[in-house]
């Protein structure tokens, strides 16, 4: 007789040690959130700072990739290795080195150096954390909350660093000592929540999944099961070719939102600035509110829902050209784009096995930074030619793309719990 393991899913404060441990990657989170949300503020400045064109000053979006593929190669062996408590540690402390070297306003190639770090940091926190999290009771609920914290970084983000620019007149290098403020704050909180998930931790709980599956899942190579073996190599590419096209929108928007708000709809510097706040209090919101609503319709069809909004009002933006019309149509446009990464996530953890969670999310989290590396450069380079209005039909594509893709994808059950 086959025997049966029934999996009950920890909550986020059953055991207890999860609560601290949630508002740990909360924070880490916000400060995901805010350095992604920063380069799209400080452009324009970099720009006239290093006295450089579109293309090569789209390198700051490039370089981040090469830190986001060291981390889904890596991401699997520091868990078995060193367990959460690895990442809690070594996640922000690539933050800080990225900060403290930028905050010293380096030759530009350093500079371009640097953000590999910081997109090392990012995507070890990002595959660990929505891993463990898509693994809880009411993922899309917790997830929801995850991805509007770093939301709530990235609306933080331009908001200061504009300010700093525009009204104290300070230079754009000053922002990177609040980086390494809040920073700081990382590496305490997530060291400390963590600091009993060490390895054996780790491969307890994956052994544990392993009484659910078959001889010969045990034996495979994760990322190998993950990448090449039917079914979970079809929603492994599916997630991940999805969060690509997802990022490339929402970082190419976020990116050159405020340049093209100058450039195109000749709104004034800090105005034009507010609108990138505006796209990112939008992505907060969403990921919310729109976090308890998914689940009550089912992720599948939330997420066709939320991309035909969400190419609704690019139209919008795209069509009319009037600032307020596009400032209003950039939030909104934002708060349908929101829930988008979080659902995609909570797919994959109810399509794949448990032991391939870290693998595949890794993977599919450093497909989508190479979308937010790839397509803002190539935004930046086209424009160098065309101007910046390429932005919107270069968004509008994408978006019917992702929605192409996300069609494919496996019908899931409508609860995981």
């Amino acid at each position: 007789m086959e025997r049966v393991v029934a999996h009950v899913r920890e909550k986020w404060n059953d055991p207890v040690v999860n609560a601290p441990r949630i508002f740990a990657t909360f924070w880490s989170f916000v400060m995901m959130g805010a350095n992604d949300a920063a380069y799209g503020a400080l452009i324009p400045y970099l720009e006239t700072y290093y006295k450089l064109s579109y293309t090569v000053i789209s390198l700051v979006f490039l370089s981040p990739l090469v830190g986001y593929v060291a981390a889904a190669l890596s991401n699997n062996a520091i868990h078995m290795h060193l367990g959460q408590r690895g990442i809690a540690a070594l996640s922000p402390g690539f933050h800080l080195l990225a900060y403290i070297i930028n905050s010293n306003h380096p030759p530009y190639p350093v500079l371009v150096v640097s953000f590999i770090f910081a997109g090392l940091g990012n995507g070890l926190a990002d595959a660990a954390w929505n891993a463990w999290i898509g693994n809880l009771a009411n993922a899309n609920e917790v997830l929801g909350l995850l991805h509007g914290f770093y939301g709530l970084g990235a609306v933080l983000s331009p908001l200061v660093a504009t300010s700093l620019i525009t009204k104290a007149a300070w230079p754009w290098y000053t922002f990177y000592y609040f980086m390494i403020g809040g920073t700081v704050i990382e590496l305490v909180f997530s060291v400390v929540a963590f600091w009993s998930a060490n390895k054996h931790d780790f491969r307890k709980r994956v052994n544990q999944t392993h009484l659910e599956e078959t001889p010969q899942q045990r034996k495979a190579n994760n990322m190998k099961e993950a990448l090449f073996a039917q079914p979970a190599a079809r929603v492994t590419w599916l997630c991940a070719t999805f969060l690509l096209g997802y990022a490339g929108i929402e970082v190419a928007l976020g990116g050159w939102i405020v340049t093209f708000m100058i450039r195109v709809r000749h709104g004034g510097a800090f105005a034009s600035g507010m609108t990138a706040t505006g796209f990112w209090i939008g992505i907060t919101v969403g990921r919310v509110v729109l976090g308890f609503v998914t689940p009550r319709i089912g992720e599948k069809f939330a997420i066709i829902i939320y991309l035909v909004l969400a190419m609704v009002f690019e139209l919008i933006f795209w069509l009319v050209p009037q600032f307020y019309v596009s400032a209003v149509a950039i939030a909104l446009q934002g708060f349908f784009l929101g829930p988008l990464f979080p659902a995609a996530v909570v797919a994959a953890t109810k399509l794949l096995p448990k032991h391939l969670h870290v693998t595949s999310i890794g993977f599919a989290s450093a497909l989508g930074s190479a979308g937010a590396a790839v397509f803002p450069f190539a935004v930046g380079a086209i424009a160098q030619v065309k101007g910046v209005q390429v932005l919107q039909p270069f968004a509008l594509a994408l978006l019917i793309a992702v929605l192409g893709t996300w069609l494919l994808v496996p019908r899931m059950p409508k609860s995981n719990e």
